[in-house]
Parts: structure tokens; C-alpha cells; sequence
């Protein structure tokens, strides 16, 4: 692991922090760029553009302004489809994760949505149900062509009653990083189990050498995005398979397990993060505060920059009586009802294509795109147990109202860490304003 550790942190040197979560479980990025007047959808109409008229598509995203993806899209890839595409140009404008989802339940009111967007998977369902989104299997003819040439698990994430409304762009996962020098000291090995996890977690939480609190295990949030792994990997569910009812499922047994089992080690002071005041993750792992992180392959570069020297490995989810599931994230690229579909189109296949997946890859982003993971890009990168990862990860509920069911979820396990309510209270009352979210 420690070799592919060091290949992956070379590749990945300048990617900033994606996240955690996210939303998709991620952290935010820089905010809009200054680009003013011209980041709103056009309002042309889908017809072929005559030749000698340009057509200008907006794209939007929340690559940071300042990351090595956004310099890639910018630089190397907007310059390439524009060459393959005379007569298109591309607007692509950043923001900040949650400022993109806000800007666009903004946009739809006033009509003024982008042609294209790079969307967190969780939003699709949410902007599907708004009716928004261009449903690309019915308009667009060679939609099979194109979706079979990306992962099929990527791809569900877009998938909505049985159409696509989006194209996967990138995939993540988490997994487990530990520190290496303080497992060794405790005799510990890597964690494989739940059991493992929590004995580590306890074992490795106290004070340091120079009087400073240390905690066995780092969670920034406690969200769908953070505490959807322990849930899954205890046996627990968020609603049933049909995404209809949470009551029996996130009020059940297994779920209710996990949250217990995360409220008793705060208690014991052995994880920490998501409180105001508590040290960063990166900063907290790098400094050996904590011992113990669940992330993506985003750590990597954001360690190698800031963290050198820092000696870490990395393991799969740790398995419970439900198995190992991690949580499946990425983002998809969906097309607006507003937009010139043609040209909108057409970038939508550049941007999913071999080229700019691989591309992409150079910054970090994992593939979705079959031929670029065979890449010697891609292998060389390692992004090897992320990929094993992807395997067995699990999507948060794909319902339209997720981001309202996961506000609600971190109040009511929140209510359990200050010890205001016990778990199975907590998950009950939630079990009943999920089962009206999901009824809406």
C-alpha cells in the first residue's frame, strides 16, 4: 500500500479537497469566479445552429477556480472540444459546492438555468423531480452508445424510474487511513472488522507526549455522506429497497446499533470532528491528533502537500454484520430543458469521452469512462483500492427529497451525541418525518 501511497500522491499534489459527504460528502470549494453577465443559460432554442452563427453553451461546476481540475478544463479541454467544434464555445463558471445547488433552485424560477452542469448524483433527483433535466435516453438517439461505454455503476446514480437523466462524469469512494507508527506502537494491525475499528478507535484515544488530546477516529460532519458507511456495514438500512418508507429501516435495529456505537465512543472521547472548534481533518491527521480518517482519494494529494512525511496506509471499509460497504460518490453531468441540446450534447460525450476522462485523471478524478480506466494514466495513479472500493459501495437513497432527509439525519444524531435523546428515540421521531419526505 505504501507504494502505491507514494505513486498516487505524486499524481495527485495539487488536487484540493473535494470534501465529505458530502454532499456529496465533500468540502466546499472556492467561491463563483468573477465572470459576470454571462454565466445564465441561454434561451435558444435546440435547432442546428446556422454555420455562421457561434453558439455559446454555459457550463456550470464547482471544480475550485484555483484546482488543477479547473485549470484542466480551462486549458486543456474547453480548447480541445472547441477545435473539434467550430461554431461552439463553452462559458464554464465555478462555485462553491453548496452555492451551485442554491444558484440553480434559483435559476429555475427565473429561467436562467445553464445549458449544463456538473451535479453532485445526490441533487439529480431532486432538479428531476422539478422538471428540469433533459431525460437523455428519450431525446437523445444515441444515448445507449455513449452510456455503454461508462460504468454501470456510476451511471444508476442518474437513473430515475427507469430514465437517465444525467451522465456520470467521476466516481469516488472512501476508504480507511490509519496511522502506521501509532498502530504499531499499540501492537494494533490495520482494522478488518467493526470490532477492530472500535478497539482501535478506544486503544489509540487519550494524551500525547506534549499533553495534547488525541482522538482514535476524525468524522467532520454527520451526515448521510459520513455516517451512511457504519449503517450499511452494521446492517442497516436508510428506507427499504424501493425507497418508499424508512420506518423499520432507519429506525431498525442495525441502523440504530451504528448510531449507538458512534455516540458511545464520543462519549468516550475517542471520535470527534464535527463540533465548531475541532481541529480540521487534514491538520488533525497530520499531526497526529487523529488517528483514524474514512476518505477518498482527494486526502492523498491534500497529505503529500501539507503532510510529507506523514506515514499512513490505507484500508478497505471495515466489515460489520452487514459487510464492508463504503459510499458511492462522484458527480454527473445533466443537461437543463433550457438548453441548446445539440451543442449541449455534444460536450456532455467530449467531457465522458476517453480524452478528457483521462485527462481528468492526471488531477486525481476517477474515471467513469471504461477505456480511460485502462489507461496508463490511470495505473500508474493506482487508484486501485478506491476502485475495489467502488465494488461493494452503496448510493445514498436516490429520492428527491435526500438533501431535506439528510438535514434531518444530522440534527437527530446530533440530538444523540449531546445526549439530549437516546438512538432508538432519535431514529423513531426521524422515521416518521422521513416516511412524509419520502410521501411528498
Amino acid at each position: 500500500m505504501k507504494k502505491g501511497k507514494k505513486i498516487l500522491a505524486i499524481v495527485l499534489t495539487t488536487v484540493i479537497s473535494l470534501a465529505a459527504f458530502t454532499g456529496c460528502g465533500k468540502s466546499p470549494v472556492v467561491s463563483e469566479t468573477t465572470q459576470k453577465g454571462d454565466d445564465s443559460a441561454t434561451t435558444q432554442e435546440s435547432e442546428e445552429p446556422k454555420s455562421d452563427e457561434a453558439v455559446t453553451i454555459n457550463f456550470w461546476h464547482h471544480y475550485s477556480a484555483q484546482s488543477a481540475e479547473n485549470e484542466t478544463l480551462v486549458n486543456v479541454l474547453i480548447p480541445k472540444f472547441e477545435s473539434e467544434n467550430p461554431g461552439i464555445k463553452v462559458n464554464a463558471v465555478s462555485h462553491e459546492w453548496a452555492d451551485l445547488h442554491e444558484k440553480i433552485l434559483i435559476s429555475a424560477k427565473s429561467d436562467t438555468l445553464p445549458d449544463v452542469a456538473r451535479l453532485d448524483s445526490a441533487w439529480v433527483p431532486e432538479f428531476q423531480k422539478m422538471g428540469i433535466l433533459v431525460s437523455l435516453d428519450e431525446e437523445m438517439s444515441d444515448y445507449q452508445s455513449v452510456a455503454d461505454g461508462l460504468l454501470e455503476s456510476a451511471m444508476s446514480t442518474a437513473s430515475i424510474d427507469g430514465h437517465f437523466f444525467g451522465l456520470a462524469l467521476n466516481t469516488n469512494s472512501k476508504i480507511l487511513f490509519y496511522n502506521v507508527k501509532a498502530f504499531e506502537k499499540a501492537g494494533l494491525e490495520a482494522p478488518k472488522t467493526m470490532e477492530d475499528f472500535v478497539k482501535a478507535a478506544k486503544t489509540l484515544s487519550g494524551t500525547n507526549e506534549n499533553g495534547q488530546q488525541v482522538w482514535g477516529y476524525d468524522e467532520p460532519a454527520l451526515a448521510g455522506w459520513n455516517l451512511c458507511p457504519f449503517i450499511w456495514s452494521c446492517g442497516g438500512e436508510i428506507t427499504n429497497p424501493e425507497q418508499t418508507k424508512a420506518s423499520g429501516y432507519i429506525n431498525g435495529k442495525e441502523t440504530v446499533t451504528a448510531i449507538e456505537m458512534f455516540a458511545d465512543l464520543y462519549k468516550d472521547s475517542a471520535i470527534t470532528g464535527w463540533n465548531s472548534g475541532d481541529i480540521p481533518m487534514t491538520d488533525g491527521f497530520g499531526t497526529e491528533r487523529y488517528m483514524m480518517l474514512l476518505e477518498g482519494p482527494w486526502k492523498v494529494a491534500e497529505l503529500a502537500g501539507a503532510y510529507p512525511d506523514m506515514e499512513y496506509a490505507t484500508v478497505d471499509m471495515p466489515a460489520g454484520d452487514g459487510g464492508s460497504h463504503s459510499v458511492l460518490g462522484g458527480e454527473d453531468i445533466s443537461m437543463f430543458n433550457t438548453a441548446n441540446k445539440e451543442a449541449a450534447w455534444k460536450f456532455m460525450q467530449f467531457m465522458t469521452g476517453e480524452y478528457a476522462q483521462t485527462e481528468m485523471a492526471k488531477c486525481g478524478q476517477i474515471p467513469v469512462n471504461k477505456v480511460a480506466l485502462e489507461s496508463d494514466t490511470v495505473n500508474n495513479a493506482d487508484f486501485a483500492p478506491f476502485l475495489e472500493a467502488i465494488k461493494n459501495a452503496k448510493s445514498r437513497p436516490t429520492v428527491a427529497s435526500w438533501s431535506e432527509i439528510d438535514n434531518e439525519l444530522s440534527v437527530a444524531v446530533m440530538s444523540v451525541m449531546n445526549g439530549d435523546k437516546t438512538a432508538q428515540e432519535a431514529m423513531d421521531e426521524l422515521a416518521v418525518k422521513v416516511d412524509a419526505l419520502l410521501t411528498e
